[in-house]
């Protein structure tokens, strides 16, 4: 989703198992946009889970390493096209959002990048796993350099990251809950706007709508076209 000059959004998830857990793992991304495009028509579209493509590798062990290419790409394995007006839209700013899942054991060299290009890479699920010539326990954020080659080398159980990836904007940044600029006038005057147009407003009767238990996964997007996915 891009924000560009306005929209409303809520994350809402249906409990579908009523006798069983519903487990959920969550990473909210927010990647900022330049000022000439803060104001860019805004922007939708759903990535489903089976059009996420993987790049699956084997090492000289047989471990297996798979990564969800989710923007950016790797090898001849390339994410859905990102939003049009999105920094990750021009491909100079190698922006790159990846999961990678390594059975235990697992090694698998990270492909670089530009040397200008940010990277960090967050352990948040497994045991430990050594990066470069040292050892990380889990829920621990590490920033490399993405220029230089980087071997992940899983420990004894299964680990999960999230790597990030891309050249900096360079320009400065101000927010304020849901609204980010590049000067606090520019704050002001977003949450003005918000306060006059809603940016739309929200199209339910209430702020806790749930859709009924029977609707299958859908988009809805704003030309009335809808995607389903059946459960």
């Amino acid at each position: 989703m891009t924000a560009g000059k306005g929209v409303q959004h809520c994350e809402m998830f249906p409990l579908l198992n009523r006798d069983e857990e519903n487990p959920l793992e969550l990473f909210q991304i927010w990647l900022n946009l330049p000022k000439a495009k803060k104001f860019a028509q805004p922007h939708f579209a759903m990535l489903w889970a089976d059009s996420i493509p993987t790049l699956i590798h084997q090492d000289s062990n047989q471990k297996t390493t798979r990564t969800k290419v989710i923007a950016g790409s790797i090898e001849n394995i390339v994410a859905p096209a990102p939003a049009p007006e999105s920094w990750a839209a021009d491909k100079n700013n190698e922006v790159a959002i990846w999961t990678i899942k390594m059975e235990p054991g697992a090694q698998w060299d990270l492909p670089v990048a530009s040397a200008s290009v940010n990277r960090s890479l967050y352990f948040y699920d497994g045991d430990s796993v050594q990066i470069a010539d040292k050892k990380f326990s889990t829920h621990q954020a590490v920033e490399l350099y993405a220029n230089q080659l980087v071997t992940l080398v899983n420990g004894d159980s299964e680990s999960s990251f999230l790597l990030l990836q891309g050249k900096p904007i360079g320009e400065p940044v101000v927010q304020h809950g849901p609204f980010v600029m590049n000067s606090q006038a520019e704050i002001q005057q977003a949450m003005n706007e918000y306060r006059k147009t809603e940016f739309g407003g929200w199209p339910w009767s209430s702020y806790e709508h749930v859709h009924p238990r029977e609707k299958s996964r859908f988009a809805l997007y704003p030309d009335g076209r809808e995607e389903v996915k059946n459960l």
